[in-house]
């Protein structure tokens, strides 16, 4: 469906958001070969100072909120979709599966008003969208 930043792609294959210096370089430039030893160095510098990683201890732990903010993609519909299944714990495509019998239930209403109601029925904090919905 939408491409993963690399960071979130580093967290699911560690299962944490926990990383030495060396393990993410390793995880991105051998495991996941996204970047070479030294863009992923590079990078390393450009997240802490964007805030995406936050640097305590020696160790880095990756800020998914800043990440999920930064990369969330232009349109409120996919946007709502990978907060729910993030939320959740489920696929991107299991959270629009779940939107798709709404719509069975509701009709036909805009989908990114199903995404909000489904959210909700699933007892998923949607109030960060709620401005967002032309209604």
């Amino acid at each position: 469906m939408m491409a993963m930043h690399p960071l979130e792609e580093a967290v699911r294959v560690k299962g944490s958001t926990e990383f030495t210096r060396s393990e993410l370089v390793g995880i991105l430039s051998f495991r996941l070969r996204r970047f070479s030893v030294g863009e992923v160095k590079r990078l390393i510098e450009e997240w802490l100072s964007e805030g995406l990683l936050e640097e305590r201890e020696g160790k880095l732990y990756v800020n998914l909120e800043a990440v999920e903010e930064r990369e969330s993609p232009e349109n409120l519909l996919g946007e709502m979709v990978v907060h729910i299944a993030r939320t959740l714990g489920w696929t991107e495509l299991e959270v629009m599966e779940g939107i798709k019998k709404l719509r069975e239930r509701y009709g036909d209403i805009d989908e990114r008003i199903l995404a909000y109601l489904f959210g909700l029925e699933m007892g998923v904090d949607m109030s960060r969208f709620k401005d967002r919905l032309e209604v």
